[in-house]
């Protein structure tokens, strides 16, 4: 006889998922490869040394919370380790490598482990410790480093070690073409933070993850395309109009905002329609910051702002159930 007390019933669908947490995760890890191997071409060994230091903080202080908190370890499911990646990636390669644990500790214990773990936090960890970091050491956040500077692996790197360097996106806020050719912003041989360099790399990582299903096209395509139209249409200081376009397309983190930070399942909306209008709406702030913000670079914080939005998204774009209309409301009452 069968214990029918222990049988738990759902409701339907009931649609057996090959995909879990943990594969989706892996998937997103293998997208990042690229972009960590030109970063490591083009800065050294001390970029892998961040991400590997920043990996290990976040699966660690996940780890911690969980054990005090009596809740069941949850680093397997490896969002953490791309948190950290994305955490390392956020910074330039001259950071101490204090930075990056500081930075997992606000990211994984304030901004996701606080608000309830992975599925509940409102805001993307990675780009909430790069805000935080932003904030609490900004002349550490903001010391580029040439490519193929000698740095040493594991010490302090001092100004004259990292040969400070203006970055393509510190030129178009002047309303300057920037030094660097297209070729080397597509290739990676800028200056800027670890995983930002490369367009193409960070192309080649979404073009992954769409072809393996872990997101759509929606949100990148809305971000980079609205970018991408506005700056055509309003170049500073009578530059040409595609060559002003372009150096703000492939420069700076928008290529890494809109495939791996912009797309967050937990923190971007879940319809078609919400999505582009996400993905719009961190096109245009991110522009907005660019032109009349303080700093060159506005991606992390016009995803940061526009995951604030998220719920007012879904509810503004959540579909109608079939043969619902107010009419019929109003006359059930």
């Amino acid at each position: 006889m069968y214990d029918l007390s222990k049988v738990v019933v759902s409701s339907s669908p009931h649609i057996k998922a090959e995909e879990d947490t943990r594969s989706l995760m892996l998937d997103v890890l293998i997208a990042l490869i690229p972009a960590l191997a030109v970063s490591v071409f083009t800065f050294g060994p001390r970029a892998l040394v961040l991400v590997v230091v920043s990996m290990i903080a976040c699966g660690v202080f996940e780890a911690i919370y969980c054990k005090l908190t009596h809740q069941p370890v949850t680093v397997g499911d490896l969002s953490a380790m791309v948190t950290g990646v994305l955490i390392a990636f956020n910074i330039p390669v001259s950071a101490p490598l204090w930075m990056p644990v500081f930075g997992g500790l606000f990211g994984i214990i304030i901004v996701k482990m606080l608000f309830g773990g992975l599925g509940k936090n409102f805001m993307n960890p990675a780009l909430g410790a790069r805000a935080f970091m932003m904030a609490s050491w900004p002349a550490l956040m903001t010391l580029w480093t040439q490519p193929h500077a000698k740095l040493p692996l594991f010490g302090g790197v001092t100004v004259t070690d990292a040969i400070s360097t203006a970055t393509p996106l510190a030129s178009l806020k002047t309303g300057a073409v920037p030094a660097e050719s297209l070729i080397d912003m597509l290739l990676g041989q800028t200056g800027g933070v670890i995983g930002e360099t490369s367009a193409l790399a960070l192309i080649a990582g979404g073009l992954y993850l769409l072809y393996r299903k872990v997101i759509t096209i929606n949100i990148p395509a809305a971000y980079i395309l609205t970018v991408a139209v506005l700056t055509f249409l309003f170049p500073i200081g009578g530059i040409n109009r595609v060559e002003w376009m372009l150096s703000q397309v492939l420069s700076g983190g928008l290529m890494l905002g809109a495939f791996f930070m912009a797309t967050d399942y937990v923190t971007s909306p879940v319809t078609p329609k919400g999505q582009i209008i996400f993905g719009v709406g961190c096109g245009l702030l991110t522009v907005f910051i660019r032109y009349f913000g303080g700093l060159p670079e506005g991606v992390s914080y016009s995803i940061l702002i526009m995951n604030t939005l998220v719920w007012a998204i879904d509810k503004a774009t959540h579909p109608r159930k079939f043969g619902y209309s107010l009419e019929k409301k109003k006359e059930a009452q």
